[in-house]
């Protein structure tokens, strides 16, 4: 209890609270500009908390990663453009809601499912910290190996076109993905000898370019048919959110729940939430046919997960000193830099530094309520700009972002080449998502098997020997097995009377 009280002192003191405050108003503007990312926003923070206290310097980052979470989904709603990689499972469904005339209702969603997520985040830190980063350390590359399968296979989720073309963009994201340094042999792949592209294809700049380049490519095209989008009306974004509510509370307690357990997996992170759930959410849908029109559903659940993930990935990083994404990589760091080793023992040593970082979260959570709202108000105002003015800018916040992740020309021109093929794509009617998959998973799943293979010697049975690898790797086969039925099953002849 003396912990706790000394917690509240710490946290509402007038300086930490003025950190906290303008972190907020930071991590909202990076979020909302396409190409700047949540982790850039707290990387950045880094040299300002060097001359900080450990509660304001981590209360900074809190916050800061929060807002910039879901601030993501504001360009997503209204460019179709992410604002961070979190955002990107549901951009489709965000925008198709907006075009459809459904702007104050989507962005109601994504802010207050945003913020209950976050808390329900929360909640599970507080309560289960120490079980759940229990599970989790107990992980080995055969329980991670299986995670990517089944991660993988919810690319035939993602999509309403064809799944062959659905496959066909997954595997341009796993070949993407080979470009670099064999993990097993360390030699250069598919680099043409090129030394940027030692270092693989960079994500970030994938991501810009698929995205926010190919839609401004597609909108340049068809630049005075853009100019005639009909600007809606500034309304309550929050009328029909109590529909919302009574309708998909399942979905949003089990998306928060698969957000609070992949945030809580050291290596995951929110936008492997946000794939996950949404890919899940149109699985068991009474209406998938509607996924991928502009249907709220999806995005209740994906929403819920990347912002749940948020608070559980500090699971494992506060209870074993090991990071659940990148952005508590960076906190590892800082903690280590204010002379504090994250670990069981600071829950002995610093247990008002622990409860000092609850408070924070929800603070956090809830404060972006109001300043979430003011960003949707003003964020507005870009449909209304002309888009012979708006796209240039937009393009130049994408050629900073990229840039901003390499340090180099390399990433401007992944963003720009990848963007040209992902226009390319979606005009022959082969969607995207698929391939940001493949991206972002094809890493863990190749070192993942590799390490494995050289653990069992050669023998496929070895990833199946440990408990809760053979319940993911039997489960994951079993969805292969009813997906190949599936296909192969003839269709039912239709009877004519």
């Amino acid at each position: 209890m003396d912990a706790l009280i000394q917690a509240f002192g710490l946290v509402f003191d007038p300086f930490v609270l003025a950190v906290i405050a303008v972190s907020a108003v930071f991590g909202m503007f990076v979020g909302a500009m396409p190409g700047l990312t949540a982790t850039m926003a707290t990387a950045l923070l880094v040299p300002v908390t060097f001359f900080m206290p450990p509660v304001p310097a981590l209360g900074a980052i809190v916050t800061a990663t929060a807002m910039a979470i879901f601030a993501g989904d504001i360009p997503a709603a209204l460019l179709r453009m992410p604002g961070t990689p979190a955002s990107a499972a549901y951009a489709d469904e965000s925008y198709e809601m907006t075009r459809k005339g459904q702007l104050n209702l989507v962005m109601g969603t994504n802010l207050v499912f945003s913020a209950a997520g976050g808390l329900i985040g929360v909640a599970v830190l507080i309560a289960l910290a120490p079980a759940l980063a229990e599970v989790a350390i107990n992980f080995s590359s055969f329980e991670y190996f299986w995670l990517a399968c089944l991660g993988l296979t919810c690319a035939v989720f993602l999509t309403n076109a064809d799944p062959v073309k659905g496959f066909l963009s997954l595997f341009i994201g796993l070949l993407l993905a080979t470009v670099g340094i064999d993990p097993s042999a360390g030699f250069p792949r598919f680099t043409f000898g090129e030394v940027e592209l030692m270092q693989g294809v960079n994500f970030v700049a994938t991501m810009i370019g698929v995205f926010a380049v190919s839609e401004l490519l597609r909108n340049a095209v068809t630049v005075r048919d853009a100019g005639r989008v009909v600007v809606q009306q500034v309304g309550n974004m929050f009328r029909g959110l109590g529909a919302v509510w009574r309708r998909y509370w399942l979905n949003f307690l089990r998306g928060s729940a698969i957000g609070t357990v992949i945030g809580a997996l050291p290596g995951a992170g929110a936008d492997i939430a946000a794939w996950i759930s949404y890919a899940i959410s149109k699985r068991f849908s009474k209406e998938p046919e509607k996924f991928g029109t502009g249907h709220v559903e999806g995005v209740v659940d994906a929403t819920s997960a990347n912002n749940s993930a948020v608070g559980s990935a500090w699971i494992p990083a506060l209870v074993f000193g090991i990071p659940g994404d990148s952005i508590t990589a960076i906190v590892i760091g800082v903690l280590y830099m204010k002379g504090m080793n994250p670990g069981p023992t600071v829950f002995t040593e610093n247990p008002q530094l622990i409860y000092s970082v609850f408070l924070i979260f929800i603070l956090a959570n809830l404060i972006m309520l109001p300043l979430g709202w003011a960003a949707i108000k003003s964020a507005r105002q870009m449909l209304r700009t002309p888009p012979n003015i708006l796209l240039p800018v937009i393009l130049l916040f994408c050629i900073v972002g990229s840039f901003a992740m390499t340090n180099s020309l390399y990433g401007v021109t992944v963003m720009l080449a990848l963007g040209l093929f992902g226009w390319f794509l979606e005009q022959h009617g082969i969607p995207v998502a698929p391939l940001i998959l493949g991206l972002v998973l094809g890493e863990m799943l190749e070192q993942t098997f590799v390490q494995n293979m050289i653990k069992a010697d050669g023998s496929a049975l070895a990833f199946f020997s440990r408990p809760i690898a053979g319940a993911l790797g039997v489960a994951t086969v079993l969805i292969w097995a009813v997906m190949l039925v599936r296909a192969f099953r003839p269709a039912p002849r239709r009877v004519v009377a």
